[in-house]
């Protein structure tokens, strides 16, 4: 069986996107699309594991100033680079307080993203299925932004809704290790935001109901406000889905 969960020293949410099965009977192909914390961390021998995937675009969902502050993947020959911010109201996660839910919280966020984030989230779909190549997507920690695109893609190939919910989901598995890494970049503060890092599958289900109530399903969202024409979908099943 093929891995998902693919092992880094220094990133804790690296995973391939394939094996998903789909409503047709196909399934999702292994070894193309990638989703992952921030790539900026890439150093040692967990470059050299990157590169061995053969990954030769990297979209970068992050703002610009969260990558001069904490760096962008490695410019490495070959390599296409996109950032495309597909968030526009910055928050601090940290900074929360114990009253703030969880899903209901980030469910508005995640609304924000689909309100202003249409013409980079529409660049990022058409991105990846123009890719020749394997591809990595990314935001700091690969949770939210990096699951919105997921579940978009994801439903536009015809996977459904279980799955998507269980694959964003898997990002939890990781939510030990960005506790960990906020501590010791914030020696003697305290996290009082119990959702810190946490990846609830409600929430994802939450924002594809949302879109449903808005547009009548995520797949007309795409194709009505994000303005992603059929034949750019038909070349993303056709390079991601196995027959």
């Amino acid at each position: 069986m093929t891995e998902r969960h693919l092992a880094f020293e220094r990133l804790h949410n690296f995973r391939d996107l394939g094996g998903y099965r789909t409503a047709d009977g196909r399934a999702v192909r292994w070894r193309l699309l990638y989703r992952s914390d921030s790539l900026g961390k890439l150093a040692g021998e967990d470059l050299g594991r990157f590169r061995a995937l053969g990954v030769r675009t990297v979209i970068d969902l992050r703002y610009p100033w969260e990558i001069e502050r904490s760096g962008r993947v490695p410019d490495l020959p070959g390599l296409g680079y996109h950032n495309l911010s597909i968030e526009h109201r910055p928050y601090d996660q940290a900074a929360l307080g114990p009253e703030i839910e969880t899903v209901s919280f980030l469910a508005g966020k995640f609304a924000e993203v689909a309100q202003d984030g249409t013409a980079e989230l529409a660049e990022v779909i058409r991105t990846i299925a123009a890719a020749d190549a394997p591809l990595a997507f990314h935001c700091a920690a690969g949770k939210d932004r990096t699951g919105i695109v997921a579940a978009l893609v994801l439903g536009l190939l015809g996977v459904d809704e279980d799955q998507i919910a269980a694959d964003f989901a898997l990002t939890g598995l990781a939510t030990d290790r960005f506790v960990a890494d906020w501590h010791a970049r914030n020696p003697g503060r305290t996290l009082g935001w119990p959702g810190y890092g946490t990846a609830p599958a409600e929430l994802i289900r939450r924002f594809l109901a949302d879109l449903g109530k808005e547009y009548g399903s995520p797949a007309a969202y795409v194709r009505d406000r994000l303005g992603v024409d059929a034949p750019t979908v038909d070349a993303l099943r056709s390079r991601l889905l196995a027959p």
